[in-house]
């Protein structure tokens, strides 16, 4: 039997198929490489398709029914809280919040509807790379933001300075791929078990990291400690937001195996 890997030839959707075809598994991967790259996936079949598009619903049954998927990672595609559990309330403050949300919704009811067996994972700030071949090409998030503004000779950016925090920088709570690609195997193992109880569970490390350690980070691992510019706060910035972990550490026995430290190292490795 085979699993299917949504958004499979992105930044997170290939740390998942490379681990998971390590173990032993049949793997396919569906991805419209608007964003990902198929070189990330060579050597696993890849159906190219947007999922939303016209025609999506009969190639992937086709897809389906051909490969006997049993199990589909689908990765296509923030409360005002310091610490989040599941049971914090959602309020997405953009549309890509909002479609998060709404991608639980449609899981669950799908999964009552049709008898099927699901699991939303909430995670973090991803970051990091497990294999220099599949880091992150898209400065979007903080690590590679840094990274590519020193690359250029520029100084990183930080966006606040004055919350109520420690250093009055936004503090996050910073997860290695690698380390969130394992979860992802950790929860299909988990939906293998007849007793299950939550279908939301949050993957983070449990550690807050603010933005001025992250830049001290890069500085000692690149060697360039550029004094930041700073910046006006961003709007829907929430000062702090660390994972709480227990419930799916509980679940399945997954715990991050790694820090800041081997984050940073291995994004910029991957730059060098």
């Amino acid at each position: 039997m085979t699993i299917a890997v949504v958004g499979g030839a992105g930044y997170i959707g290939a740390h998942v198929v490379r681990l998971l075809a390590a173990r032993g598994e049949q793997v396919v991967v569906v991805d419209d490489l608007s964003t990902g790259r198929a070189d990330r996936v060579a050597g696993v079949p890849l159906t190219v398709v947007d999922v939303a598009g016209r025609g999506a619903e009969d190639a992937l049954t086709d897809l389906f029914i051909d490969a006997r998927v049993r199990a589909v990672v689908h990765l296509a595609g923030a409360p005002d809280v310091p610490l989040v559990t599941e049971d914090v309330a959602p309020a997405p403050v953009n549309p890509y919040g909002e479609t998060k949300l709404v991608g639980e919704w449609l899981g669950r009811a799908a999964a009552r509807a049709w008898r099927l067996r699901f699991l939303a994972l909430r995670y973090f700030n991803v970051a990091g790379t497990g294999w220099p071949e599949l880091a992150d090409t898209h400065a979007l998030n903080l690590v590679p933001m840094v990274l590519e503004r020193l690359d250029r000779g520029l100084p990183p950016q930080v966006f606040g300075a004055d919350y109520a925090t420690p250093d009055g920088t936004c503090v996050r709570d910073f997860v290695h791929v690698l380390d969130l690609a394992d979860a992802h195997l950790a929860a299909l193992d988990h939906l293998d078990r007849d007793e299950r109880t939550d279908d939301v569970l949050n993957v983070g490390t449990g550690v807050g990291a603010s933005v001025r350690q992250v830049l001290a980070e890069v500085a000692r691992t690149t060697g360039c400690d550029q004094p930041a510019e700073v910046l006006p706060r961003r709007p829907g910035d929430p000062p702090a937001l660390v994972a709480s972990t227990e419930r799916f550490t509980a679940a399945t026995g997954w715990r991050a195996q790694r820090g800041l430290r081997e984050i940073v190292e291995s994004a910029a490795r991957a730059r060098a």
